[in-house]
């Protein structure tokens, strides 16, 4: 149950003053007096570890031998300053090493170019100034051989005397030959016995390195290379690096030439360092590179291999922003080193996830050296652990369970991102000895489903178990490594006094809102016990509060209470990471029950996410009725004009002339009755300004003639319109027929019998003529008009009319001359 709230008074507040300033005098005298070590379940929780990668020490040994051409040689420096600058945590050490042998007075078999230098902003330029000394041969001193005990000894001499306890440390040897140290006097007095005596010093060396825990990574570049002798500087070195992860073992790389050097050996620093590398693409300045990083990653650096010094990069984030060189930018941390060299790096902190973009600029002259961008990568994870019950007796089954997250709280759920992964517990505490618990993501027994990247396993508690316990998990994957955070409890001897358990209703919110759950709890005691609701292992970012703080729960008393856990408006999306607490007051701050928070977060929805559907369908209801509107008005306009339109000029029932309508949907038409009172009138097109004109135009569904005299009549279908001197308008739709084949005439009319007339009137009109029982006039070979069909349907005919009859037939097919009409 909730505890009341209740209005506290001035009085009270000065009665509360002064007991808290009692318990504190109280606690104070109390703390001077020895009361032995507090059981491990309530002793305070570790620091957090350190958010950034853990450090390694590394020293690049590179032969520098007279066999090694100057080409080759700059090759070697800039492979070397590459993995020093490209070194993603800044408290690691680096040491650059070149050697030869020593055969004669003034010789030595080494020169350490740059000494053990922490790889911080500053250090990562240094040694980008003094890897490019490996390429100055004038002085020297280094002899023609080819000594690897003396550069093996030197490099583990310098890791021993700078490296901490505990610190990683590796080798790597760059080199294009085979041990040669046949002319070195340090090696013997006979020539003949020194390679003899050198090969054993090289086991010695390697004993050293093996004792020392120094791991050997051999490179070798050319033709002349002994496989066999770097197989044995690799077998020879310390094996158990990088959490024993398949691939970061120590072997040798061969490749054929000196411009794969850099690619090969920042391959073997990132499985020597239990990282990851991304190929990125090649370029000749100006120009423009790509390399991505995943999502998992937390601590990277973009390595851009110029070669040449004067090229300048310029580098741009996925979401295609300009990113400082320095400083603090949308939660990444950026520095850069070696601008003025070939070899230059950018390590990012909390990089942004996906393709990352590096322009390439260069003054003329400088343009001809292809650079290349890489991405060396680590995933820093967190384990939150639980297990249930919370609190188990000796001897029972217990479930525990573990999620990854990052160190910014976000939970991994992608299992491509963690290809390889090996995921483990361990179980410790009073009375037994530590139980390894290895957890699976299977879908089988305890594990929920498969693939979701929460593990599972069931373990027994040790029947010797007496009293603490802690659950610690550990994971290793190529390219991730994790921290371990302990879960502290202890067993009990009975039954527990309270028991609880936490479910969430809802699994999704945007930044700034909050998620409800409930909190069962039973209370199987005679006294009334206070529960803490808390959070574990979750984002900083998030600001995540959980209310209320505190539940009472009477004695024998079994109920629900809800709680809400608020986010923070900057709260990261994804999967939320952390875990709901419960711990039991009382009982001395116990834990009694917790769950993972089970919480996607998404961003805020935008005004389009919240109106997209109105906005469409208005668009949609606006489109279809412009397209309503578009029809109309073309509707219109096609109802109203006289496209298409013939005007027949006729005197007692006989065609005399006929005239189309021209234009592109004219609205209005102008003609004149030519020679009206002859014999053979006729139609023609005029000027609406014209003498004696008539217009027609639509009126409605129908149509207004208009004379001379400027009175109006309708001319209708069926019903010619009468004109002065006897004479009849008709007016018929032209047929598609009718306007494709162009026997529809515009521009003057012409009477029938002549010429012109002649050809195309009959199809139009023989059926007219037909019908009135007058031949068509004039046909050369007495089958109606030349050109015309003999059926008077005006459309082509199977088979022709008999010569005298004309149209005779058109009785029956002349009405379709009136199709499409008005």
């Amino acid at each position: 149950m909730n505890v009341p709230h209740r209005t506290v008074t001035a009085a009270a507040r000065r009665r509360r003053s002064a007991r808290r300033a009692t318990v504190a005098a109280l606690t104070a005298l109390c703390a001077t007096v020895p009361l032995g070590p507090p059981p491990a379940w309530a002793a305070p929780a570790p620091a957090a570890p350190s958010v950034g990668p853990l450090p390694v020490d590394f020293s690049v040994v590179v032969d520098a031998s007279a066999s090694i051409g100057k080409e080759a040689l700059a090759r070697e420096a800039e492979a070397a300053a590459l993995i020093g600058q490209g070194e993603i945590s800044d408290r690691s050490r680096a040491s650059v090493i070149g050697f030869g042998s020593a055969e004669k007075e003034g010789q030595q078999p080494v020169r350490e170019v740059c000494p053990p230098t922490v790889v911080d902003a500053a250090g990562r330029q240094r040694i980008s100034d003094c890897a490019r000394r490996l390429t100055d041969r004038e002085g020297a001193g280094l002899g023609p051989g080819t000594d690897f005990p003396a550069a093996l000894t030197q490099a583990l001499t310098r890791l021993k005397e700078t490296g901490e306890e505990g610190t990683p440390k590796v080798v790597f040897l760059l080199t294009d030959g085979k041990l040669n140290v046949e002319d070195s006097p340090a090696y013997g007095a006979d020539p003949a016995a020194r390679q003899q005596e050198g090969e054993k010093r090289l086991r010695e060396v390697l004993d050293r390195a093996r004792r020392e825990q120094v791991q050997i990574w051999p490179l070798g570049f050319g033709k002349g290379i002994d496989k066999e002798a770097l197989q044995q500087m690799a077998d020879g070195g310390y094996r158990n690096g990088c959490a024993d992860v398949p691939g970061s073992r120590p072997r040798p790389e061969v490749v054929d030439g000196a411009a794969d050097v850099d690619k090969a050996l920042q391959s073997a620093f990132a499985a020597a360092r239990c990282a990851r590398v991304e190929e990125g693409t090649s370029s000749k300045p100006p120009g423009e590179l790509t390399v991505d990083i995943p999502p998992i990653a937390t601590d990277g650096s973009i390595t851009v291999t110029k070669r040449d010094p004067r090229v300048t990069a310029t580098y741009y984030d996925p979401k295609g922003r300009k990113v400082p060189l320095q400083g603090d930018f949308d939660g990444s941390r950026f520095e850069v080193s070696g601008q003025d060299g070939p070899v230059e790096a950018l390590r990012v902190k909390d990089p942004l996830p996906g393709t990352w973009r590096v322009q390439l600029s260069a003054p003329p002259g400088h343009r001809d050296q292809p650079a290349t961008v890489r991405a060396i990568w680590q995933g820093v994870l967190r384990s939150s652990v639980t297990l249930e019950p919370s609190a188990p007796r000796p001897g029972e089954n217990v479930v525990v369970r573990m999620r990854l997250q990052t160190r910014r709280g976000v939970v991994i759920t992608d299992p491509g991102q963690l290809a390889g992964v090996r995921a483990a517990a361990q179980l410790s505490g009073d009375g037994f000895e530590p139980v390894d618990v290895p957890l699976r993501d299977d879908g089988e027994g305890p594990d929920d489903r498969a693939g979701d990247v929460l593990y599972g396993a069931s373990v027994t508690v040790p029947k010797t178990a007496t009293g603490a316990l802690r659950l610690a998990g550990a994971i290793a994957a190529p390219g991730v490594v994790g921290d371990r955070r302990p879960y502290d409890t202890r067993v009990s001897s009975g039954a527990a006094p309270v028991a609880a358990g936490v479910t969430l209703e809802n699994h999704g919110v945007h930044p700034g809102g909050s998620v409800t759950g409930k909190l069962v709890a039973r209370n199987n005691d005679s006294r009334p016990h206070t529960l803490r609701l808390g959070l574990a292992d979750q984002s900083t970012a998030a600001a995540l509060r959980i209310s209320p703080a505190t539940v009472t729960v009477a004695p024998g008393a079994q109920e629900p209470v809800p709680f809400t856990v608020s986010f923070g408006a900057g709260a990261p999306a994804g999967d939320a990471g952390g875990r709901i607490t419960v711990t039991d007051r009382t009982d001395g701050g116990r834990e009694v029950g917790s769950a993972f928070l089970t919480v996607t977060v998404t961003p805020a929805p935008t005004w389009w996410d919240r109106w997209w559907w109105a906005v469409i369908g208005g668009a949609g209801l606006l489109l279809a009725l412009a397209a309503v509107i578009t029809i109309r008005i073309w509707y219109g306009g096609v109802r109203s004009s006289l496209q298409g339109l013939v005007l027949e000029l006729r005197r007692g029932g006989r065609s005399l002339d006929e005239l189309q309508v021209p234009g592109q949907r004219p609205k209005k038409f102008w003609f004149a009755v030519e020679e009206p009172a002859s014999d053979r009138p006729g139609l023609q097109l005029r000027n609406q300004r014209a003498a004696q004109v008539y217009r027609l135009r639509r009126k409605g569904d129908g149509l207004r003639l208009r004379g001379p005299d400027g009175k109006e009549q309708t001319v209708s279908r069926g019903a010619p319109a009468r004109l002065a001197h006897d004479l009849e308008l008709a007016v018929r739709g032209g047929s598609r027929t009718d306007r494709g084949t162009g026997r529809g005439r515009t521009g003057q009319g012409h009477r029938p019998g002549t010429a012109a007339g002649s050809r195309g009137t009959a199809g139009l009109f023989g059926g007219r003529i037909g019908r009135g029982g007058s031949a068509a006039p004039g046909g050369a070979n007495g089958r109606g008009r030349r050109g015309a069909p003999a059926n008077g349907t005006g459309r082509p005919a199977g088979t022709s009319g008999s010569g005298g009859s004309g149209g005779g037939s058109g009785g029956a097919g002349g009405p379709s001359g009136y199709d499409s009409a008005f």
